[in-house]
């Protein structure tokens, strides 16, 4: 089973969360780096781009595919993880920690009410496997 840290929150489009204040950072989970395989390109909005809850923001190219990255929450990007330029199999690594992609500042954190917990994120993996 996929890694799913207790401590963040989840979308149905395999994006996690972490929330301080009100900047979001967001990434993929393990499990859609494990879907994709061998992450070759990661591609980031830019600081002071805007975005509304669930746009797609950025992709991921494996040698398997290509896959959009959606924010869970909408806002403006505040921050990118450049290192993601030059070291794109970070993804496939540390999806958690060093492979962060983008803060966002959330116009309304109301929004994070609409994921997922850990638990449920995991029971949604269990329900999409049958």
């Amino acid at each position: 089973m996929a890694n799913i840290p207790e401590e963040l929150i989840y979308s149905k489009d395999h994006e996690w969360v972490q929330v301080e204040g009100e900047i979001a950072t967001i990434g993929i989970t393990d499990y859609a780096q494990e879907s994709l395989g061998d992450v070759v390109f990661v591609e980031l909005p830019n600081e002071g781009d805007n975005f509304n809850a669930h746009d797609a923001f950025g992709s991921v190219e494996s040698v398997k595919a290509v896959s959009e990255i959606f924010t869970p929450v909408g806002g403006e990007v505040v921050g990118t993880n450049e290192d993601l330029n030059d070291t794109p199999e970070v993804v496939n690594d540390d999806p958690y920690g060093d492979a962060w992609m983008v803060k966002v500042k959330m116009n309304n954190p109301g929004e994070l009410d609409g994921l997922l917990s850990a638990e449920e994120y995991e029971e949604y993996l269990k329900s999409e496997e049958d």
